[in-house]
């Protein structure tokens, strides 16, 4: 894959959404099915200029965020405000094909895009980083994109900047791996559903945090869902298929049961469909609420083609 130095991608996290709050495994990809880079606005180019005018409204809003942070002396990288100010008055956006409420990162590829353009002595995106490159870098986007979610772990716009895949073993602990492939006779696939839906991450996890102080559900948390959770990304790591399915289909179980505020309501059928049939398993991708949905099958000919008589159209992330 050819690599643009100035171009940053979606990411997807396999695993770990929502209990990666509380130290589990996880799994992210970058998805350069979409992507994004910063550029300028230009009456001659062909760019939905309604969108581009919004993208340079909202940087303002983020340049006075950075700023803030710059006055007080808080901020955690050398950050070129003064910069970033001088070009979002010449008309600098973020031009995106990251769908926004979708679960795909498209702040985290908008921090890494900033990062990139405007910190001194910034850390350069490599394969061979070390653990405190990587947790430091980790700190850094966790600051700049807490504008837009309130708070932020700093994986999204990390694996967005690297454009490596990133195992997540804890908070502490945050490698850049290669993922083996997993062996599904040619027929298997991860894919997305689109729910025409968009979400919105922070009430979301503000929503998920209040129900965690209830016992009974902080205690199916750490008993189940970071324990699905946590097999399947080792089932993924050991490349072992059948141990892979049978714990999605617990974590989607799960999902359901316990998370279904996060399923748009449409889906709950579709989703018990997945989980009684067995041809397919549904989980979040992203906080929910809408955005898009992640699918595993075995057979994706048949999924697809299944799904597609119901109106539900997929995009694959990756075909075995």
């Amino acid at each position: 894959m050819k690599v643009y130095p100035n171009l940053f991608y979606a990411k997807i996290m396999l695993f770990g959404e929502y209990s990666v709050i509380f130290n589990s495994m996880a799994i992210t990809i970058p998805y350069s099915h979409f992507n994004g880079e910063l550029s300028f606005i230009r009456k001659d180019s062909y760019t939905n200029q309604e969108f581009a005018k919004k993208s340079n409204d909202d940087l303002n809003s983020f340049y006075n965020y950075i700023h803030n942070l710059v006055l007080h002396k808080t901020i955690l990288c050398d950050f070129n405000d003064v910069k970033l100010k001088k070009d979002i008055d010449k008309g600098l956006y973020f031009e995106s094909t990251i769908p926004q409420g979708y679960g795909l990162g498209s702040s985290g590829a908008l921090c890494a895009s900033l990062y990139n353009g405007y910190v001194k002595n910034k850390i350069t995106g490599r394969s061979n980083l070390s653990l405190n490159q990587i947790l430091e870098l980790k700190s850094v986007f966790s600051q700049l994109e807490s504008f837009f979610h309130g708070t932020s772990s700093g994986l999204d716009p990390l694996n967005a900047y690297l454009k490596y895949s990133l195992l997540i073993r804890n908070k502490d602990n945050v490698e850049i791996v290669k993922l083996p492939v997993p062996n599904l006779n040619g027929m298997g696939a991860i894919f997305l559903i689109d729910t025409e839906i968009r979400g919105n991450t922070q009430p979301l996890v503000n929503l998920f945090l209040d129900t965690y102080k209830i016992d009974k559900f902080k205690n199916a948390v750490n008993n189940e869902l970071i324990v699905y959770n946590n097999a399947c990304v080792n089932s993924i790591l050991e490349g072992d298929i059948n141990k892979l399915f049978e714990n999605l289909r617990l974590l989607s179980k799960f999902q359901l049961e316990q998370m279904n505020q996060m399923i748009p309501y449409t889906f709950h059928k579709l989703w018990e469909k997945g989980i009684s049939e067995n041809n397919f398993t549904l989980k979040l991708c992203g906080s929910g609420g809408g955005g898009f949905i992640l699918g595993f099958t075995k057979n994706y000919d048949v999924v697809k083609k299944q799904l597609s008589e119901i109106g539900i159209r997929t995009t694959p992330v990756f075909i075995s």
